[in-house]
């Protein structure tokens, strides 16, 4: 039995797709494949606790605290307000970081990004007995990616991240940052396009480079009304009976800039002037900006807005978040910075036709006119006019989601993408 050793940054009840990704791979491969997985992380929930007090963490009496769906989680508890030059020169005192030759500045900036913790330090140094074949890590640019290398360095075992690199975010390419990188002995991109972008801009070696994407719980999507929940089960809780029959655009992720759901809102007027009966959901944590915004649109229009967070739902798969792809008209989500975007594969599942920007990785996973469309990044006069096209066509919305279910169901299940990573488990394991 091979034993694995997971160092995420965040976990579940953090939902973005870095946390679900490592979830459902540990998941498969240890039921299928026979692997031991241990999952060491902080207890950081939102990105704000990562190197902030005041930032949402997990508390110890939380259900999942130890443990997600029967996978032990192991979390340290993220120290704040140490000077970086203090954790510096600890870091300097071993052996196994030494021989890493990172710049100072590398490493105070990921050090500055958090999530620092002496406990977990203390523990891997301290632990005579550790026994893993591999480490795998995600995501970047985060203090747990040196901690991997560190672990790797003791146990001279393979190192992996999957760092979800925003390549369209120009933050994400700071080339103290990349050295980091170029340390691991493989990188898994989600698309050939963050691949290209590795090998041209940040010269990370071609051969240290596999392409897995992301994948979804096709079958969960796909058959939500085919099961115990009835047609309209979202639209039952939160619209009246005239209010169902309006168009239903979804959007569900950080609701940030980056993600595009603040020029998701500012489209909402012009969307107005072709169609006036349609409502929105946005699914997922709300920030200042967005709730500026919100308030902007409401207060200028009669549109009904379901706003949800993660403390109205119940984990990945809750009916709430399941019957919405389902009963949504369209999918609209024109981020700049996902590496993948795995709730495109969660529209596509449930029929849907998607939206998203033309810009970073999402060109490379949406088929234009084929599956969806792309749009400009923050051009709200643009996402309208794709939404309205969509939303005045019934047979356009069945023919785009019709293709995008049919892809997903063939090369993107969690099933396939497991299978691809166990075989590169192995192949280095092997060498």
């Amino acid at each position: 039995m091979n034993k694995i050793l997971y160092l995420p940054t965040r976990y579940f009840p953090s939902i973005s797709g870095a946390e679900f990704y490592l979830q459902r791979m540990a998941e498969i491969l240890s039921s299928k494949y026979n692997y031991e997985i241990d999952i060491f992380t902080s207890n950081a929930i939102d990105f704000k606790a990562l190197r902030d007090n005041n930032g949402k963490k997990i508390d110890k009496r939380n259900k999942f605290y130890h443990s997600v769906n029967n996978l032990k989680i192991n979390r340290f508890t993220v120290n704040y307000g140490v000077p970086n030059n203090v954790i510096l020169n600890k870091m300097k005192k071993i052996e196994a970081f030494k021989s890493l030759n990172l710049s100072d500045d590398c490493v105070k900036k990921f050090i500055k990004n958090g999530p620092y913790s002496e406990e977990f330090i203390d523990f891997f140094l301290m632990t005579k007995d550790l026994n893993y074949d591999l480490i795998h890590t995600t995501f970047y640019p985060y203090f747990n990616l040196i901690l991997s290398l560190i672990i790797g360095n003791i146990l001279n075992k393979p190192k992996i991240c999957t760092p979800f690199f925003h390549f369209s975010n120009p933050r994400y390419s700071d080339l103290d940052l990349i050295e980091v990188l170029k340390k691991f002995d493989i990188i898994i991109a989600c698309t050939y396009v963050e691949k290209k972008f590795l090998i041209e801009n940040l010269k990370i070696p071609r051969e240290n480079i596999k392409v897995i994407s992301m994948g979804v719980d096709y079958y969960r999507f796909e058959r939500i009304h085919k099961s115990k929940y009835k047609n309209y089960y979202f639209k039952n809780i939160y619209f009246d009976k005239k209010e169902k029959h309006y168009k239903l655009i979804l959007f569900c992720g950080n609701k940030n800039y980056e993600k595009g759901a603040i020029s998701i809102l500012k489209s909402i007027p012009h969307i107005l002037k072709k169609i006036k009966k349609v409502n929105f959901i946005f699914i997922g944590p709300s920030t200042t900006a967005y709730n500026h915004e919100l308030k902007k649109i409401q207060k200028t229009t009669n549109i009904k807005i379901i706003n949800l967070t993660p403390d109205n739902l119940t984990g990945y798969y809750d009916k709430k978040k399941l019957t919405a792809f389902k009963e949504a008209d369209l999918y609209l989500m024109p981020s700049r910075s996902d590496a993948f975007g795995i709730s495109f594969l969660e529209a596509w599942a449930a029929g849907k036709p998607v939206i998203g920007a033309r810009i970073g990785a999402t060109p490379e996973v949406i088929r234009e006119n084929i599956d969806g469309f792309l749009v400009e990044f923050d051009n709200p006069e643009d996402i309208a006019q794709k939404v309205v096209k969509l939303l005045k066509n019934k047979r356009l919305r069945k023919r785009l989601g019709s293709a995008g279910q049919l892809k997903v169901s063939q090369n993107y299940t969690w099933d396939i993408i497991a299978k691809k990573t166990h075989e590169v488990y192995q192949t280095l394991m092997n060498i």
